[in-house]
C-alpha cells in the first residue's frame, strides 16, 4: 500500500517557526511533483508550494519569503519550513505527491492525511 503520512503540525505563536515533514512509502517506483496544500475552516482547500523532482518550486504569494519547500529524493520525502507564522496561517496542511507506482508504475496522485497547525496571536 502506497501512502503519504504528515508529522510536524502544533500550536505555535505569531512569529515562530514549524517544519512540516513527509514521507512517501510503499511500492513506489519514482515521485514527481510534490507538494503541500492546506484548508483553513470554511475555506477551500489550496496549494501552497510544490516543487519538481529537478528541484524547482513554486509558492502561493501570501507565503512567499516566509516558507520553503524542499525535498529529499532518495528518502521520499518533502519538507515545509514555516517561518514567521502568522494566524492566518492556521489551517490543516495536506502533503501531496504524484508518483509511479505498483509492479506497472501506475501513475497516483497521493494525499495524506493532514497534519493541523494552529498560530496564535
Amino acid at each position: 500500500q502506497v501512502q503519504l503520512v504528515e508529522s510536524g503540525g502544533g500550536l505555535v505563536q505569531a512569529g515562530g517557526s514549524l517544519r512540516l515533514s513527509c514521507a512517501a512509502s510503499g511500492n513506489i517506483f519514482s515521485v514527481n511533483d510534490m507538494a503541500w496544500y492546506r484548508q483553513a475552516p470554511g475555506k477551500q482547500r489550496e496549494l501552497v508550494a510544490d516543487i519538481r523532482s529537478g528541484g524547482s518550486t513554486n509558492y502561493t504569494d501570501s507565503v512567499k519569503g516566509r516558507f520553503t519547500i524542499s525535498r529529499d529524493n532518495a528518502k521520499n520525502m518533502v519538507y515545509l519550513q514555516m517561518n514567521s507564522l502568522k494566524p492566518e496561517d492556521t489551517a490543516v496542511y495536506y502533503c501531496n505527491a504524484k508518483a509511479f507506482t505498483g509492479p506497472i508504475h501506475r501513475y497516483l496522485e497521493l494525499w495524506g492525511q493532514g497534519t493541523l497547525v494552529t498560530v496564535s496571536s
